[in-house]
């Protein structure tokens, strides 16, 4: 047994068969987004026992490998499955820190609360991903741009059919290398307009980082890559086509007068780590941010008449990204030719040197983990 910071003790279940160095090195030389794993994985299960009494035990890290299920799991049948992102960043004295992971253990709460999964505390969220760094260390890049990417997740393994919320899960956290998540140079991407589909409804899951949100969404990112465009945008088309948020990112708009606008969560926005930060961030700049409805027709003058200067998206896996051209098969609001405006640039520039240890940390943001 390990005794962690935050007092949960994780048994260690170390690989007998880990990568080599030659091997990790290797992949670590292009490791691409979410094509290798590490040599472990952070496990904790939760169970209800005769009485009804639920409680989260057998913390553990051990060897990286399939899971066994039954297949009758609940998580195979209704879905009810929660996940996190975050990364874990190699400073230049080789300290391994990661961002606000607080924040992603609250919001796995709030997702779990809405998909009838058990609450996770505190300490086995960051336990659990301490014990992982710990033990694959090794495997978190040091180049420009790169990170080991956290994915904690939440499943419900109880085997039964019964349409109910089960009584056995399991948390688990695996970690992946990670280069630019779109590769190669920043440069403004191209966002397809999705007319047919929807991310989320009034009162669905929206809010929640759930699988079956991403689910939904693939069709219509398989649209906008066929229009070769990067990600999609979904809009309330309910609402005036107001402006959600991509596939897997927020939005944020750049006006001329250099305040901030971000569409006002609804219940059907991911509510991302990354946007509050963002927020904080051109706040400490001296900068307006306005949480608000913004429209298509809003973005289509803005961009036209120059009141909206630049777009961007953010989110962990991107940290943040120009956005040149929004499009469809009517629409087409930008340019292809578009360079990453100044606004964006800084604000990324300082969010990802707060991260990875270049620029002061003065919101108490940073957590070490090796």
């Amino acid at each position: 047994m390990t005794q962690t910071a935050h007092g949960v003790e994780f048994n260690q279940q170390l690989s007998a068969t880990p990568k080599s160095a030659e091997e990790r090195a290797a992949i670590l030389a292009n490791p691409g987004f979410g094509n290798y794993f590490t040599d472990h994985t952070a496990v904790v299960d939760y169970s209800v026992d005769e009485q009804g009494e639920g409680g989260w035990h057998n913390a553990r890290v051990e060897a990286y490998g399939p899971i066994s299920l039954d297949p009758s799991a609940a998580v195979l049948h209704y879905g009810q499955e929660i996940f996190e992102g975050l990364k874990a960043y190699r400073h230049a004295d080789g300290s391994i820190w990661t961002f606000r992971p607080e924040a992603n253990a609250a919001r796995l709460n709030k997702s779990a609360r809405r998909l009838a999964l058990p609450e996770l505390p505190e300490e086995y969220f960051l336990g659990a991903i301490r014990e992982l760094v710990q033990a694959d260390k090794e495997w978190v890049p040091a180049g420009d741009g790169e990170a080991l990417y956290l994915r904690p997740f939440m499943i419900a393994t109880e085997a039964f059919l019964g349409v109910r919320a089960a009584r056995e899960v399991s948390f688990r956290v695996i970690a992946s290398p990670a280069g630019n998540y779109f590769g190669g140079e920043l440069k403004p991407v191209s966002i397809w307009i999705s007319r047919e589909y929807a991310r989320a409804g009034r009162g669905g899951t929206g809010a929640a980082k759930c699988g079956g949100n991403y689910a939904a969404s693939l069709i219509a990112q398989q649209e906008a890559e066929a229009n070769g465009c990067k990600q999609v945008l979904f809009l309330d088309h309910f609402n005036d086509d107001a402006v959600e948020e991509l596939g897997g990112m927020n939005v944020f708009f750049v006006m001329k007068d250099g305040s901030l606008v971000t569409p006002a969560l609804s219940g059907t926005i991911l509510e991302g780590v990354t946007r509050s930060s963002v927020m904080q961030v051109a706040r400490d700049m001296g900068r307006e941010v306005t949480e608000r409805k913004i429209t298509l027709d809003e973005w289509r003058d803005g961009v036209g008449s120059g009141e909206i200067a630049e777009v961007f998206a953010c989110g962990t896996a991107a940290v943040i990204t120009p956005i040149g051209v929004l499009k469809d098969t009517t629409e087409f609001i930008g340019s292809e030719d578009a360079k990453a405006g100044e606004t964006t640039m800084a604000i990324r520039e300082q969010l990802l040197g707060i991260q990875t240890g270049t620029v002061p940390d003065t919101h108490g943001w940073l957590t070490r983990l090796a």
